[in-house]
């Protein structure tokens, strides 16, 4: 005789509520509304209540809603950036920037990036960073003028510009191109060169547009013959593609390169063609990239702080998002030469 062994069922699984605020209330042993002043950060609440309320949000894995938050406070604690290439050197460097200030004041940060800077794309990242909330915009621009005359921005939300030649009713942050461009032409006159060469980055980059005018105008000013521009693409191989015709131009002695990058590759191609830098051409390049000092020479170059710029950029956006006074229209931070073994006397 066989035996039917029924098998129990298992008791159905109930979803596990959430801690609320009152469940922390009852927890600390106190009332609601200092449970909230906690969880909003508000100064105005005892340390050691502080310290029992947080006790018990930890104890019971209690997790304030951020957006119920945002609804009473007007403000969500995040950042949009929208960016049209990360793997731009100084792109990169600036997001670093931004993103570590954000992060001490207690935002975090939406990126959004961009194959192309038409005002169609950018009005599209806007929206989509309406949709994720943000309290303002911080816009990192490498392309001149976007394409087109002028970017039209979507109004609502404050906004500060990185890198930009329009004339913006925002904040405008970016490095001092022209005097950069300066300090290193007139660093290789100095050393005795008659004029100085330029490898230009693309034309539709608005810094490398700073940095060829700077140089062609300290040479007008200082009586100097004005050598034709070499447009490069900001990389080592463009530069050393531009250094091949260089190196039969007899009059090159000094080279103001645009980036370090192409000045790695001027370089190499002076040293193939027998031409010795710095005893026959002096190189000078532009950014003071961490490998810089490691070329061969160690490269004198212009150095940008692209942490400075990022941090003027995220304090002047917190600054509109709290109400404080509005920085200037446009902030201009400082570069500097830093002198290393690739130029030297003529």
């Amino acid at each position: 005789m066989s035996e039917t062994v029924e098998s129990a069922s298992p008791e159905p699984r109930t979803r596990r509520r959430e801690t609320s605020m009152a469940d922390v209330a009852t927890a600390a042993g106190v009332s609601g509304q200092t449970v909230s002043r906690v969880a909003n950060g508000r100064a105005n609440v005892d340390p050691d209540t502080r310290a029992k309320v947080l006790a018990a949000m930890s104890r019971l894995g209690y997790r304030p809603n951020s957006a119920a938050r945002a609804l009473r406070s007007g403000k969500f604690r995040s950042i949009g950036v929208i960016m049209f290439s990360l793997s731009s050197y100084g792109n990169s460097r600036t997001l670093d920037a931004v993103s570590s200030i954000a992060a001490q004041s207690g935002y975090s940060i939406t990126l959004i990036t961009l194959g192309s800077a038409t005002q169609s794309d950018v009005s599209g990242a806007f929206l989509r960073l309406t949709e994720h909330a943000v309290d303002g915009v911080v816009i990192l621009i490498e392309t001149h003028r976007l394409g087109e005359t002028e970017l039209a921005l979507p109004t609502g939300l404050p906004v500060v510009v990185v890198d930009s030649s329009a004339d913006y009713p925002y904040p405008v942050v970016d490095t001092d191109q022209a005097l950069g461009a300066r300090q290193a032409t007139e660093h290789l006159l100095d050393l005795g060169h008659e004029t100085v060469w330029h490898v230009s980055g693309p034309l539709e980059s608005f810094a490398a547009e700073r940095r060829r005018e700077a140089w062609r105008a300290t040479l007008v000013e200082r009586g100097r013959a004005v050598p034709e521009v070499v447009v490069g693409d900001w990389t080592a191989d463009s530069g050393h593609a531009i250094g091949r015709r260089l190196a039969n131009e007899p009059d090159a002695t000094a080279i103001f390169a645009a980036n370090d990058q192409m000045a790695l590759g001027v370089i190499r191609a002076l040293h193939e063609a027998g031409r010795r830098v710095p005893a026959d051409v002096s190189v000078v390049g532009f950014d003071d990239a961490p490998d810089a000092a490691n070329y061969w020479p160690p490269l004198t170059t212009v150095r940008q702080h692209f942490a400075r710029v990022g941090d003027q950029a995220m304090r002047a956006l917190l600054g509109e998002i709290e109400g404080d006074e509005p920085i200037d229209a446009r902030v201009l931070v400082p570069t500097e030469l830093v002198v290393r073994a690739s130029s030297a006397p003529r």
